[in-house]
C-alpha cells in the first residue's frame, strides 16, 4: 500500500477544503463567539470538522475501497459530523445544544464498528487466550469508542491542541499497525496523520478556523476505531498499554477532570476550566507554550508505547 501517497492526498484535500469552508462559515456567521469561558477574543469559523471528515473518508475509499473499515469510518463519522455541526450551529447562534441528543448519537456511533466486525474480542496472555463473551465485547468496544469521542472533544480548548495530539496519536497507531502487519489499519492511521497536519496549518495559534464539536468527535471516533482494529486486535495483556499510551494525553486529562468534577459536586458534562491546558495557562504559560508542553508529553507517551511494542515483538 502507498502510505505516503495516501497521506499526501489527504493532506492536499484538507488543505484545499479548509480555506473554502472558512470563507463560507464567515459569510454565514457559523463562528465560535468569544465568551468568559473561552480564550479567543474574536469570532472563529467552526467548519473545520467537515474538511477533516471529507479528506479522510474520500482518501480512505480511494485507497481501500468499500471495506468494513472504510464503511465504519464513513457511516459513523457522518452521523457524528452531522450532530456536531448542529451543536456548532447552536453555539454560533448563542444557544446551548441539548446534551441528550449528542449522547444518543455518540452511543449509536459506538455501535457501528461492531456491525462491521470491528470490536475488542479478547486478550491473550501467558496462560492462553481469553475470549470475551459477546456481551463483554459489546460493552468494552462501546465504552472505548464513546470515551474517545468525548476525550478529544475535551482537549480541544487551545489552538492546535486537539489536532496536534491527534497527529501524534495517529502516527503512533500507524507505526504500531505496521509492526503488526495490519496494513489497512496503518493506511487509516497515516491518512489521519495527513488530515491532522493539514488542519494544523490553519488551527495552530493564532487559529484561523476551529474543528468544532464535529471535528473533535470525528477525530476521537476515528482514533478509537483505528486502535480497536489495530492495537487492540489479538492484544496481549501487556500490549493493551500501547493504544492507552498512544492516546495517553486525552485519557489522563479526562480522568483528572472527571475526578475534579466529582469531588466538587459538578455535573460531569458541565463545561469548565479544569482541563490541563487551562491549568497550565493559569500558571502563566502562553497558548504556544501550553500546546508545546502537551505535545512533548504526548510524544513521550507515543515513544514509550512504540518501545513497549518493539520489546514485545
Amino acid at each position: 500500500m502507498d502510505f505516503l501517497l495516501s497521506a499526501l492526498l489527504c493532506f492536499a484535500l484538507v488543505a484545499v477544503l479548509v480555506p473554502i469552508l472558512r470563507k463560507y462559515a464567515l459569510r454565514m456567521g457559523f463562528v465560535d463567539r468569544p465568551s468568559a469561558r473561552k480564550i479567543h477574543r474574536t469570532p472563529i469559523p467552526l467548519m473545520g470538522g467537515a474538511a477533516l471528515y471529507v479528506g479522510v473518508v474520500v482518501t480512505l475509499f480511494l485507497f481501500l475501497g468499500a471495506t468494513p473499515l472504510s464503511m465504519t469510518i464513513g457511516i459513523g463519522g457522518l452521523i457524528l459530523v452531522v450532530i456536531g455541526l448542529a451543536d456548532d450551529a447552536a453555539k454560533a447562534n448563542g444557544n446551548e445544544f441539548p446534551v441528550w441528543p449528542r449522547v444518543v448519537v455518540y452511543i449509536a456511533a459506538s455501535i457501528i464498528p461492531m456491525l462491521f466486525g470491528i470490536r475488542i474480542q479478547g486478550l491473550s496472555g501467558i496462560h492462553g487466550t481469553i475470549d470475551f463473551p459477546f456481551w463483554l465485547e459489546v460493552i468494552s468496544s462501546m465504552v472505548w469508542v464513546f470515551a474517545l469521542i468525548n476525550m478529544i472533544n475535551f482537549i480541544d480548548g487551545v489552538d492546535g491542541l486537539a489536532s496536534g495530539v491527534s497527529t501524534l496519536s495517529s502516527l503512533t497507531l500507524f507505526v504500531a499497525a505496521l509492526l503488526k502487519h495490519q496494513y489497512p489499519t496503518a493506511l487509516l492511521a497515516v491518512i489521519m496523520v495527513g488530515a491532522c497536519l493539514a488542519f494544523l496549518i490553519y488551527n495552530f495559534y493564532p487559529a484561523r478556523i476551529f474543528m468544532g464539536d464535529a471535528g473533535a468527535a470525528f477525530l476521537g471516533y476515528a482514533l478509537a476505531v483505528t486502535a480497536v482494529d489495530g492495537a487492540f486486535k489479538s492484544a496481549t495483556l501487556v500490549s493493551v498499554a500501547v493504544p492507552l499510551l498512544a492516546l495517553g494525553v486525552p485519557i489522563l486529562d479526562t480522568a483528572v477532570v472527571m475526578m475534579r468534577r466529582l469531588l466538587s459536586g459538578k455535573g460531569l458534562h458541565r463545561a469548565d476550566k479544569l482541563h490541563t491546558h487551562h491549568v497550565l495557562m493559569r500558571w502563566g504559560l502562553t497558548q504556544i507554550q501550553t500546546v508545546s508542553f502537551i505535545y512533548l508529553v504526548a510524544a513521550l507517551f507515543s515513544l514509550l508505547s512504540i518501545v513497549l511494542l518493539l520489546a514485545l515483538s
